[in-house]
């Protein structure tokens, strides 16, 4: 035990470990509160969708440096990089990726839930077409400008989400700090219209609320919280993230309320617990983590069968 807390407070006295668990636990805070809501919606297909379409974009802003300079140097008569498309890839190494992933998912959120029946593409069969089309072109984008000599292990951590977490830039936390801020001032302020929305839809827009409007704002924070999860659980587990502290705060509690909150208690435990897990086990921070929130989801699901029997 001596030995587990001594490792624990040499990596903490690292800034880095320090800003992944504080980032970490915004993002598992800001995950739960719109999980109660994809998953009564039957939205939690569309987190699914996005997170395909940010690891495209993802895969884009990584390459791009690399893209510029050799476009630029096929253009070019000499063969080398002109300094210009020099100037201008080293300045986009240096900014952070969520400045590029963050409006790409946000407008896919957009096409995909904006309002409107004349869409000749709907439901699954976009967020299908989508998603799939975007981890083809990431994939082959990394494949064709590749960043690193082992592109297996930049695939996998973008997928999995492995170790990015402990590697955040400033700009990074400065960045994933604001957006969690705002994610959780959008439900805060608008609760009673997503609880409205989320339970009776058709009732909701008898009453005057503009259920599509909302229905688009649940979206894009659901691309917000996408983006900030990318970091921590990577693309293919993001879904988890969102879905497992929910489901498992409904095996036990009814309320809206309650489940929302038992959700978000269970979610930044569930990271805290992942995150120190993964320092101490040298496990993926990402699949720790959900692997803790599917061992709470079993004890939820147990708890609530005995407590309906009683």
């Amino acid at each position: 035990m001596g030995e587990m807390i001594d490792k624990l407070s040499l990596y903490f006295s690292y800034p880095f470990v320090r800003y992944a668990l504080i980032v970490g636990l915004l993002i598992a805070l800001c995950s739960s509160l719109l999980g109660v809501t994809l998953v009564l919606k039957r939205f939690s297909f569309i987190g699914d969708g996005l997170s395909h379409v940010a690891f495209g974009a993802m895969s884009l802003a990584a390459v791009l440096p690399v893209m510029i300079k050799d476009i630029a140097a096929g253009i070019s008569s000499s063969g080398d990089v002109p300094e210009g498309a020099r100037t201008i890839a080293d300045a986009l190494s240096k900014v952070s990726n969520n400045y590029i992933v963050l409006p790409i998912t946000l407008l896919a959120a957009v096409l995909l839930l904006r309002p409107g029946k004349n869409a000749k593409i709907k439901g699954d069969a976009a967020v299908a077409m989508i998603s799939v089309g975007a981890l083809a072109i990431g994939y082959m984008l990394m494949n064709r400008f590749p960043t690193s000599s082992n592109i297996s292990g930049d695939v996998c951590s973008t997928l999995f989400g492995s170790t990015s977490i402990l590697t955040l830039k400033e700009d990074d936390v400065r960045l994933c700090l604001i957006m969690a801020v705002v994610v959780i001032l959008i439900f805060v302020l608008f609760y009673n219209k997503i609880f409205a929305v989320t339970f009776d839809e058709n009732f909701s827009k008898a009453t005057g609320v503009k259920a599509d409007g909302y229905n688009l704002l649940i979206a894009i924070v659901t691309a917000l919280i996408i983006v900030l999860a990318m970091n921590l659980v990577g693309s293919l587990l993001i879904s988890a993230l969102i879905i497992f502290p929910s489901l498992s705060a409904m095996r036990v509690f009814k309320s809206f309320r309650s489940v929302i909150i038992c959700s978000a208690v269970i979610s930044v435990i569930c990271a805290a617990v992942g995150i120190l897990a993964s320092i101490l086990l040298s496990t993926p921070v990402g699949s720790t983590i959900v692997t803790a929130d599917i061992a709470v989801f079993f004890v939820f699901y147990i708890t609530g069968k005995i407590t309906k029997r009683a």
